[in-house]
């Protein structure tokens, strides 16, 4: 699984982007998202997404480390009109989100970058508590 660091930075740099619209996209949801049993789902989103911002803040702080330059691209963004499927597109980039940082774990400690995949052991844990929170809003 070993990769150049240059490689890892840009993978980051991906990982970054969607970070940026992950927030962008929990922020419309919650703001659109109608009805009273969505209450606490709506609450519960808007951490979320704060907690989307603090992980984007964590990789530019890497990167830059790294030697790289932060992206200020962003990722695509996913919307409907319908709750239920606002819920799906956030879980789908919840797993997405979850796959694709057990592999940037792997390729930090290849590299010896554990101070990398600590932080992104933390980002990790917290997307994997997003895709949980959703699944129950779901009723999975």
């Amino acid at each position: 699984m070993a990769i150049a660091k240059n490689k890892l930075i840009e993978l980051l740099n991906r990982d970054l982007a969607l970070e940026y619209s992950a927030a962008i996209q929990y922020i419309q949801h919650t703001a659109v998202m109608s009805g009273a049993q969505y209450g606490d789902v709506i609450k519960e989103l808007r951490i979320h997404a704060g907690e989307e911002i603090q992980h984007a803040v964590i990789l530019a702080d890497q990167i830059d480390f790294l030697g790289g330059v932060p992206t200020v691209e962003v990722g695509k963004i996913v919307t409907s009109a319908d709750n239920v499927a606002m819920l799906r597109q956030d879980l789908a980039g919840e797993e997405d989100a979850i796959r694709r940082y057990k592999t940037r774990i792997e390729q930090a400690e290849a590299l010896k970058e554990f101070a990398l995949a600590q932080q992104l052991r933390n980002i990790l844990a917290v997307e994997q508590e997003h895709a949980m929170d959703i699944k129950q809003a779901l009723g999975k």
